[in-house]
């Protein structure tokens, strides 16, 4: 479990946000969506200009069923998307907002 590996990085150094991001990931790949979520939060406050966090924070509050606490964050990532020229996410987040509304 590749979440392991990056925990014990957290743990030494809990303020990397790139570690934390490497969790969350790591987390979200061994199938523990909640366990990654504070890890995500942690990311989007680190950096306003930071949209994976946001992106994976709404996918992840939609798998677990909470689609009100998934759109703000969905909205943020759509907008830095926009700013930023990343059309792929930008399409994803459309995609997953049309079905929230």
């Amino acid at each position: 479990m590749r979440s392991q590996q990056f925990a014990a990085l957290v743990a030494a150094q809990p303020a990397n946000g790139l570690f934390r991001f490497s969790l969350a990931q790591a987390l979200l790949a061994d199938n523990h969506p909640a366990e990654a979520l504070e890890h995500l939060q942690f990311c989007a406050g680190q950096k306003a200009d930071w949209m994976l966090p946001r992106l994976l924070l709404g996918q992840t509050l939609l798998g677990l069923g909470r689609r009100a606490e998934a759109k703000p964050w969905l909205e943020q990532a759509l907008q830095l998307a926009i700013t930023q020229d990343h059309d792929d996410p930008a399409l994803e987040v459309r995609r997953l907002l049309a079905e929230i509304s």
